[in-house]
């Protein structure tokens, strides 16, 4: 499949003018008729065909408990295709992408589907030329994983012939708590080697959290002051204005700061944090990941540093909105978070004494994810004290979404006669900045799967790790009463405000 024109590549890593085309592979999906495959996941594979970047012979197979035939499956995909992907529809591209689609009905416990799943694949091997290479991608729920992994090895699935791969990719949430996680990677890591295991956490497959490595390393300007003697402190937010829709199942015991804090932020102040590698290798990125994650500490008082919140009933964007514990599947006792914030620190010679905030949460006053890296004030100011009032402290924020980009803010003087100085802020915008579209996260991630290419993929130490920060947070929670309460539509409760105001400072309005 030729590349579209003025598309963009998802460059080699050893050569950026040459684009990164997987090689001969086939995908399976586990739970193929989930919101996740149609709207993500199949729209993904055929924008990456559309891009030129996969084999003529590239495999599709869904794995689901429909009575579908291969052509049903088809028309699903390319439903889903023209309602969601991201780049022009082209006949010529489907007609090829068609000819490797398969579908498979089962359930996970059956042994005769996984055997029809194995001649398929080896049926696709001799018609496609896919040449032994599958990914499973496990888009189901987390109660599933073992099985699934379990069929796939007793029926031979996971074996790698000589010259060919075998790789299982996972999506979030990876276990509950610590030992739920050490569980899940031990079962897995039993059945596929620990460099063919991909843990899917879709953040990492964003440009602007890419860009958080850019940033830092490609500029002299940022490394000298990236440090304790000039950062006040770092602020991460994943903010939502939506509330739970139709995860009630999912999220009722699951909460906040499981759902986000444990993955996604606590990669983000990784990512933030870690020291320059010596390489983009994974396993040298894994290693600074990985010495930031053990130097995390916790507050001594987590009662003062911590906050769990459930938004309320109220009015929201002009709409009026239940309260989480009257949703509908909610127990209306629940004591779940659906706000969390946290203050850690980070014992080392770069960071000590910096505090880093994570704060996540639903229905609050609008959806955004960023990292703010706030600088302490000058030291000394040569204005009159009334030319300086407005002026905050210096902040550089990194916007993962939406509205890509990077902000920094500063001092400037007002036009006038006076010298009066007052914060202003230069953009850095994606989308006008670059001609060249960036690759939906599923897209990159997709094709790093094919790759082998684990750079945006956390490994199991870190997730390991991360549970091990928030196991004790969410102990002391479950011992200490029931969580806070916020306005649906506001920034969260008055208790996350306290915690920050205690240390003299104060939440971005982003």
């Amino acid at each position: 499949m030729s590349a579209v024109p003025g598309a963009n590549p998802l460059r080699d890593a050893q050569d950026r003018r040459l684009p990164r085309i997987a090689g001969p592979s086939g995908l399976v999906i586990f739970g193929v008729t989930g919101d996740l495959s149609r709207k993500k996941l199949m729209p993904a594979v055929y924008d990456l065909a559309n891009r030129g970047l996969l084999p003529p012979g590239f495999s599709l197979i869904g794995f689901a408990r429909r009575d579908w035939e291969d052509e049903d499956f088809a028309q699903v995909v390319h439903d889903a295709v023209k309602e969601h992907a991201r780049t022009p529809f082209r006949e010529e591209v489907w007609q090829q992408l068609i000819q490797g689609m398969r579908f498979v009905q089962g359930n996970f416990d059956d042994d005769e589907a996984f055997e029809t799943l194995k001649a398929t694949i080896q049926e696709l091997d001799q018609a496609q030329g896919t040449g032994g290479n599958y990914a499973f991608y496990l888009s189901v729920p987390p109660k599933f994983f073992p099985k699934v992994v379990q069929q796939l090895k007793k029926h031979g699935l996971a074996d790698q012939k000589e010259g060919s791969w075998r790789r299982a990719v996972i999506e979030k949430p990876f276990g509950h708590d610590l030992a739920s996680a050490q569980e899940l990677n031990q079962l897995v890591h039993d059945v596929f080697p620990p460099n063919e295991v991909f843990r899917i956490d879709h953040y990492l497959g964003k440009e602007t959290v890419q860009n958080i490595l850019a940033l830092r390393f490609a500029n002299t300007m940022f490394e000298p002051i990236w440090n304790r003697s000039y950062v006040d402190h770092v602020q991460i937010t994943m903010a939502e204005d939506i509330g739970i829709g139709g995860r009630a199942g999912y999220y009722d015991g699951i909460g906040a700061a499981r759902d986000v804090i444990q993955n996604h932020l606590l990669q983000l102040l990784a990512l933030t944090a870690m020291e320059e590698p010596g390489s983009f290798h994974p396993k040298a990125l894994v290693a600074e990941k990985l010495k930031v994650l053990t130097a995390v500490e916790l507050p001594e008082d987590l009662g003062l540093h911590t906050v769990r919140a459930q938004y309320e009933h109220a009015w929201q964007g002009g709409q009026e909105v239940l309260g989480y514990c009257e949703e509908d599947g909610i127990d209306p006792k629940s004591t779940t978070d659906t706000y969390a914030a946290i203050k850690l620190t980070i014992n080392n010679r770069r960071w000590a004494g910096v505090p880093f905030y994570l704060r996540t949460g639903k229905r609050l006053g609008r959806r955004v994810t960023e990292i703010a890296v706030v600088f302490k004030r000058a030291p000394y100011l040569p204005f009159e004290s009334g030319a300086t009032e407005e002026l905050g402290g210096n902040a550089l924020v990194i916007r993962v979404q939406p509205d890509e980009g990077v902000t920094v803010r500063f001092g400037s003087k007002v036009p006038g006669t006076s010298m009066e100085v007052r914060d202003v802020t230069m953009d850095f915008a994606y989308g006008e900045s670059f001609t060249e579209s960036s690759p939906e996260a599923y897209e990159r991630l997709l094709l790093d799967v094919l790759l082998g290419d684990a750079n945006l993929f956390p490994r199991h130490q870190e997730v390991e790790l991360s549970w091990t920060i928030l196991d004790p947070i969410e102990e002391y929670w479950a011992e200490h009463g029931k969580p806070a309460k916020y306005p649906a539509g506001t920034w969260g409760p008055a208790e996350a405000d306290e915690m920050l105001a205690r240390d003299g400072r104060s939440w971005r309005r982003p």
